[in-house]
């Protein structure tokens, strides 16, 4: 417990520090055609090394879960997640100033958390309130600060300064994850992360395996990817429809067929 009280400042000094650092060096009011990539050297490494553990852990694992839980359980673990991430959503639309999209946020999470039993399922797609995905590094975004370098995260995947700083901050959007640290129950945020993965996963196995057999060089496409799918994300889906190419989100199915198009 105090292992993890001493943690906890710490965690904050980096987010302020990986903030300000993304802040001194974006370029407000735009977002680049391009994204830079000063340490691509060590970045090709990492993602070589993502690979491999994909090939031999993740995907077969995912391939498993795919193949062996049916469709609605599947279905009903997504929904669940997905609920539990309303606070993060909530806030971001807050701090985006959208109180449009924050009021069709709290009533999914009424609806779904009562109707849907807990999140199970999503009764409140049915009745015409779509969900929106929302997190701190597309509100940097919303507000000018550019994505700053990219970056290939262990085991997570690509990234970029300012999201991966993002990250920092919606960690702590989530109640459920102060109940964890204030509760020495850290499992329940490893488990979370590592079923969400497997879930995502699970859903971009054909995409992935297509972009990589098509594709010259698939780090670059994958950087490129990414760097359009968030440019569309921060402007809430106003450029063409991409893959979402970050295994730890839970819509990463949604854009499949736009890339068999």
């Amino acid at each position: 417990m105090q292992l993890l009280s001493n943690a906890r400042p710490a965690r904050f000094a980096i987010a302020a520090g990986a903030l300000f650092a993304v802040a001194a060096c974006a370029t407000p009011g735009s977002e680049p055609s391009q994204i830079a990539d000063p340490l691509e050297p060590v970045n090709r490494y990492i993602f070589a090394a993502n690979l491999a553990i994909d090939t031999t852990l993740i995907e077969p694992a995912a391939t498993f879960y795919r193949d062996f839980v049916p469709d609605p359980a599947r279905e009903s673990v997504r929904n669940f997640l997905r609920n539990l991430e309303t606070p993060i959503l909530l806030a971001n639309d807050v701090l985006q100033g959208d109180i449009d999209a924050a009021g069709v946020t709290g009533r999914r999470f009424f609806i779904n958390s009562t109707i849907g039993i807990l999140g199970l399922f999503d009764p409140a797609a049915e009745m015409g309130l779509a969900r929106r995905d929302e997190d701190f590094g597309q509100t940097m975004g919303h507000y000018g600060v550019g994505p700053g370098f990219y970056i290939v995260l262990p085991i997570l995947g690509p990234s970029s300064l300012r999201d991966a700083a993002g990250n920092f901050v919606d960690y702590y959007f989530d109640p459920l994850n102060y109940y964890a640290d204030n509760t020495d129950r850290k499992y329940i945020t490893v488990s979370r992360a590592v079923v969400r993965g497997i879930d995502a996963r699970s859903r971009t196995i054909e995409t992935l395996d297509e972009i990589e057999r098509t594709s010259i060089d698939f780090y670059a496409t994958i950087r490129s990817l990414y760097h359009q799918r968030r440019q569309s994300d921060i402007r809430n889906g106003t450029t063409p429809s991409l893959p979402k190419l970050d295994l730890t989100s839970d819509d990463a199915d949604d854009r499949t067929a736009a890339l068999k198009q």
